[in-house]
């Protein structure tokens, strides 16, 4: 069992061996050179009034991303290895600050890992924010629009990049509470393939390939 660390008192377990399947690997590069939106159906679900009150907050606090870090150092060196990673992906420089500042923002404060985040955004759109999946999931995080009806309102759209990643960490995050902090199974549920090993392989794949920091 690997054991990947994202806030204090959690722990996000995942099963070893992950990613080292050639068959994966293979299915990894294919998705991610062609930019598949690779979304499953999210199983919609009753959420306890506590649990939705308390996602509906989430989305609803639209505070301005700004890139948290105990220093400026480590701030600046981050956003430095991040936009050279993302350059070829996003070639201006304004629009790949302001994604990864999002990013960064979002994830930390849902309590994720924001290179982990990456690596999801980089299978599930390949970084398009208007990539729609066979399915309808949405988005730079693909998120189904059952989601906005039962935490958000017609105001949001998630085409959106701040809307699509404030969504999708939010979602996750309650999927990795509902698992104990267990990220395969997290992802499994995220994808709507909960109990196969494909997708949560290929976000673990793409997180220690190409956004793995320090």
């Amino acid at each position: 069992m690997q054991r990947f660390g994202v806030r204090p008192g959690v722990t996000l377990c995942v099963t070893s061996g992950l990613g080292k399947s050639a068959v994966v690997a293979a299915g990894l590069l294919v998705c991610l050179l062609a930019g598949t939106a690779w979304a499953g159906k999210q199983e919609k679900e009753l959420l306890a009034p506590s649990v939705q009150t308390a996602m509906q907050q989430a989305i609803n606090d639209a505070r301005d991303p700004r890139l948290i870090f105990p220093t400026q150092a480590e701030a600046n060196a981050w956003i430095t290895e991040m936009m050279r990673r993302l350059e070829k992906r996003i070639p201006d420089e304004f629009m790949r600050r302001r994604l990864l500042t999002m990013v960064q923002y979002e994830a930390t404060r849902a309590g994720l890992d924001p290179q982990m985040v990456l690596g999801l955004i980089q299978v599930e759109s390949g970084f398009k924010k208007y990539a729609i999946s066979p399915v309808g999931a949405k988005g730079l995080m693909q998120v189904m629009p059952f989601w906005v009806t039962q935490i958000g309102n017609d105001k949001h759209n998630l085409f959106d990049e701040a809307t699509s990643l404030r969504f999708g960490c939010t979602i996750l995050r309650h999927y990795l509470d509902i698992e104990r902090g267990d990220l395969y199974r997290a992802l499994g549920r995220y994808n709507g393939s909960l109990g196969k090993p494909e997708y949560p392989n290929m976000v673990l794949g793409a997180w220690r390939r190409y956004w793995q920091w320090p």
